[in-house]
Parts: structure tokens; sequence; C-alpha cells
């Protein structure tokens, strides 16, 4: 929560047991109710509303609305209209998205799954001067901006906390197969595990094994590069596939034969991919997932032992009966984010002074644990190490060790 203290955060879950999402919260120090005389503003969310990353659109929009609730529906004292619009699948409908929200007159934008998007609507809201607070999408290739920040991870960086990681508990003499959806976002995770694992005792293989893109690909289609992966006789296997691609593959790979740990970036196992693989008690892909084990890093876990993540957790679940992912804690961030710069702003806000005051608004009590933007307008924070294991009946991403800061 923004600046919450542990007393107001003990009163909000005792709220929410009670009353639901009635209740407001807060810290202290902006406890006052906000005045009605305060300018009514538009905030324009950007987010997939069909095709492969609907879910993580609806997952972001969740996570942004939800902060909105527990706020009266204010942010920085302003009553705020959320304007969505449809990221679609490619550059040129997320162009459309942000031109038709643009036209609006909003004051921020927040959202965008796709690297492929964020990279297209890079000069477009850079040469509109208006704030974008990006929720997910974060290529490496995104830099020297000045309107553009993220409150995800830049996504080399799951890829360089796993590879660190690895490179500390692994033997010299281990051999790891390397495999991933052939776009973007695979070729920062990619080089980010290279860079922090490889030393002069540690090589991985000149190339990585690249599979179709397609999500609605049929498990079928990864056969063959598992099988080339295979050949390398790997005691470990390092991947980067969400969504639907992620449980195909996976259950390809055990039904080629592989048994093995597996390493990925925390969104192989993130959402609703872990509930399509339990195949229950008796169940071969759960057999295997748990015995052989899949480990993975993530900036977030609805786990996390922490005040802001109760908090979070528990309204999420009681809103959405659902956990919380990563993608909606990030969006969830963008509304705090937004809600301090707004505020630090003044009263009649435009879109240039919440874009400087986002440079002021210091330390967010995050439900992923506290954290900061850097100079590059990303976040510095804490990952951590999650493996797949039962909480009570269900297959549960469980963290078992923290990686360290990165950002």
């Amino acid at each position: 929560m923004s600046q919450m203290n542990r007393r107001r955060a003990l009163q909000l879950l005792a709220a929410l047991g009670t009353t639901g999402l009635a209740a407001g919260c807060g810290s202290d120090s902006e406890s006052t109710t906000p005045t009605t005389s305060a300018s009514p503003i538009k905030i324009g969310l950007i987010a997939p509303e069909s095709g492969p990353n609907q879910a993580i659109g609806k997952e972001i929009t969740n996570g942004f609305q939800l902060f909105l609730s527990l706020n009266e529906q204010r942010l920085g004292g302003h009553p705020v209209t959320l304007v969505t619009a449809d990221e679609g699948v490619t550059a040129k409908t997320g162009q459309a998205a942000v031109d038709g929200l643009l036209k609006q007159g909003v004051l921020a934008l927040t959202g965008v799954v796709s690297s492929v998007v964020m990279s297209a609507i890079r000069d477009t809201v850079e040469t509109a001067r208006v704030p974008l607070i990006g929720s997910n999408a974060s290529p490496l290739s995104l830099q020297s901006v000045v309107y553009i920040w993220r409150t995800s991870y830049v996504l080399d960086e799951p890829g360089r906390a796993l590879g660190q990681y690895l490179r500390q508990t692994l033997p010299t003499t281990s051999r790891i197969a390397l495999i991933a959806a052939n776009n973007p976002s695979s070729r920062d995770v990619m080089e980010g595990f290279r860079r922090n694992y490889e030393s002069s005792e540690r090589q991985l293989p000149k190339d990585v094994i690249w599979t179709t893109n397609d999500p609605n690909a049929p498990k079928s289609a990864y056969s063959a590069p598992i099988q080339e992966a295979l050949r390398l006789h790997p005691d470990a296997i390092f991947c980067h596939f969400t969504g639907k691609a992620a449980v195909q593959f996976i259950k390809q790979l055990y039904d080629e034969g592989y048994r093995g740990s597996v390493f990925a970036p925390g969104f192989l196992t993130e959402g609703a991919v872990l509930g399509e693989l339990d195949d229950g008690e008796n169940g071969q892909d759960r057999t295997h997932i748990l015995k052989y084990g899949i480990e993975t890093a993530l900036n977030y876990s609805p786990d996390l032992n922490n005040t802001a993540n109760r908090v979070f957790a528990s309204a999420y679940r009681k809103t959405f009966t659902a956990s919380p992912t990563t993608y909606a804690m990030a969006s969830y961030d963008a509304a705090q984010v937004l809600d301090k710069a707004i505020r630090l702003a003044g009263e009649n806000p435009n879109p240039q002074q919440v874009n400087l005051a986002l440079g002021k608004i210091g330390q967010i009590d995050s439900p992923r644990g506290a954290w900061q933007f850097n100079q590059p307008r990303t976040p510095q924070q804490k990952w951590y190490l999650r493996r797949v294991q039962l909480d009570g009946r269900m297959l549960s991403n469980v963290v078992i060790n923290e990686l360290g800061t990165l950002g």
C-alpha cells in the first residue's frame, strides 16, 4: 500500500473479512477524506482483450481496478475514470489503442502486455509527453526513455537471477540445454541467463534451441526441438515459455522422457498454467513435476510474508476468487505509483507534471517487498526462487529462497 503502516493494514484486513472492498486504505498521513472539488482525471489502460495474452490482460486490469476499489476510485485524491483500450496482438493494434486513448485526453497510460507493442508505441508516447506506467512488457532494448516507466522488470533479469544462482549451486561439469519460443522476450531472457551463468569454467551451448512461437501450437509441435535438446544429455533444462505454450511444452517434455530439473523465469508456471498441468493425485504430470522439480525466478509470489502482500493477496482472492499473479501485482503497483505521483503533482496536474513527480516518489511499499525506480525507470527489486510444490492438494509456486536484488 502507499506508505501503509502496520496498524492501518491490519485495520483493512479486518474490514475485508466483513465488508469486502468498502474499506479504504492509505497511510495515516493520507487518511483525510478527499475533497469533492478535486478535478476528475482519466487514466488509459492498454491490455489485450482477446488472443493468447487475454488472461494476462485480464489480470493487469484486475490489479489496477483493485487498487481503485480500495481507494474510493481515486488516485492522488482525484476521482478517476479508467478508460480501457484493446491492445490486440500486433504492433498495429497496440498503436491504435494508444492513439485512441491520447485523443481522449488521458492524464497517464498504463498496462501493455506485449514487448512488440511496447517497442512500437515508444515514439508515440515520448512525442505525446504523456507518462506510461508499463505493468508487464519491458524489453531490454527499451532504453533512454523519458515518459515510459515500468513496474514489472527488464526481461533479461529473470535469466540473470537464475544464471547467478545456478553458477553458485550446480557442479561446473553440469550440462544445461537452452530451449525457448522464438520471440524477442525469449532472446532477452536467454541473453541474461548466459551473461550471469557463463565463466571460464562454465559454458553453455552456443545455440539456443528455438521452438514455434505459436501459443496455440499442438503439444506435438515441441517434440522435435525437445528431442534435439535431449541429445545433449542435459543435467538441467533452462527454458522460457508462457501460458498455453508452457503447458504444452512441459507435457511434451515429460512425454519425450526427460527426467531432470527444469529452470525458467516464473512465467513458465504463472497464472493458470499449474491448474492445467495438475492431473490429480495419481497423474503422471504431477508426479514428474514433484519428483524432478521445476524451479523458477520471479519478482513476486502470493505467499510472501509482508503486510502489504497480506492485504493485497487477501483482497484479490476475495474479489476475484483466485490467487494474484505477478501481472496483477505489477498493475496494482502501477496504480500505487500514479497515486503518489498525482498527489505530488498538485491540484490540477498535467501529464508533464505527473511525469516529473514520478521521479520523486521514492520507495514503494509493495506486495513484492519494498522497491524503487532506478535511473532507467525500472524497479530495483528483489528476485525470488520458487519451486512447484503441493499447497494442500494443489500445485503451487512456493518461495524457497531469495536470489538477490537486481535493477
